[in-house]
């Protein structure tokens, strides 16, 4: 029997942290939670927007306890901000979903002088992480779902000489880079936990060809050209439903029986139900992680070290 959000299991006394929860992949994600009894902070940078998510899902859900922190994952003054938030509120997190994303972006910079898409998709998530690490640790058994996409298999490993592709930027090339960043990110961070000892799982998923505003945003900022256009042609004619896509991202956040560092995608690549596909591991892998790691904590100032973190924790 395929999976379906009817599969989620009861998550009542659990609290989410969903980015991007305004619309999209990030509102069903954020909608089932909530549906399935989980308190859901909304993240996301459009006030008017996240505002309208909540009282859309309070339409279907009229008890889901729902929370609203914005959060401008272009900023990291405004990721620290929404965690500094979200950790007043709650002493444990359980579930922390790598959402938000930009597709395919002219190139453009962050408050802090990143390329928009690697500070976005990868950067300021990494931040919130670090950020977020001793509730996600106090938790009885957290998860960290990052959403990467099929472009992680055409993307490079970041160079540490010129992580933000000055003087090579082209918009899909910097999109595949921050995927596969994703990726990795995913990865390595379950090989952390696993390290210290945590009962934090980190996951990733993959949402297949979805049919979302992401297309629809990729094409007005204009970078992309007859590429983006088919891009958003394909998504309208052929994508999965925004409910379908979320599906993998949902099972690796709440199936009971998803292990850390498990990645979950449609069955067909693009289409078909949510089932975990296999990490395939590159040759270099562990270095292109550790390089994104140094790359990271030396790009944002923030420290993400889960074994300090979950030493610090112990009586």
């Amino acid at each position: 029997m395929a999976w379906t959000g009817a599969h989620i299991p009861d998550l009542t006394g659990r609290v989410a942290v969903v980015t991007g929860a305004n619309g999209g992949l990030g509102l069903e994600t954020a909608t089932a939670l909530a549906g399935a009894g989980a308190r859901v902070w909304l993240a996301a940078r459009s006030r008017s927007k996240v505002t309208a998510a909540r009282d859309g899902i309070r339409d279907r859900f009229p008890e889901a306890a729902l929370d609203i922190v914005e959060l401008d994952l272009a900023e990291l003054a405004s990721v620290r901000a929404a965690a500094e938030t979200i950790l007043g509120a709650h002493r444990t997190l359980d579930v922390l979903v790598h959402n938000a994303g930009l597709m395919a972006m002219p190139e453009r910079t962050t408050a802090d002088g990143f390329k928009m898409q690697f500070g976005v998709n990868h950067l300021g998530h990494f931040a919130l992480t670090a950020h977020l690490l001793p509730a996600l640790l106090r938790a009885e058994s957290a998860r960290v779902v990052t959403v990467t996409s099929t472009a992680h298999h055409v993307g490079r490993p970041v160079n540490p000489d010129n992580p933000h592709l000055t003087g090579r930027y082209t918009p899909w090339r910097a999109y595949g880079q921050a995927k596969l960043a994703n990726y990795h990110f995913g990865i390595g961070l379950q090989h952390r936990f696993a390290e210290a000892g945590a009962a934090a799982r980190s996951l990733i998923a993959h949402p297949g060809l979805s049919h979302t505003n992401l297309q629809n945003s990729t094409v007005a900022e204009g970078g992309t050209g007859w590429s983006g256009r088919l891009s958003q042609l394909l998504a309208a004619r052929t994508g999965m439903s925004a409910e379908a896509g979320a599906r993998p991202q949902l099972r690796a956040a709440t199936d009971p029986d998803a292990a850390g560092g498990a990645f979950y995608a449609p069955r067909f690549v693009n289409f078909g139900p949510a089932v975990r596909r296999p990490v395939l591991r590159r040759l270099g892998l562990h270095q292109a992680i550790a390089t994104l790691w140094e790359v990271s904590q030396r790009e944002t100032g923030v420290v993400l070290d889960v074994k300090a973190a979950q030493a610090s924790l112990r009586p």
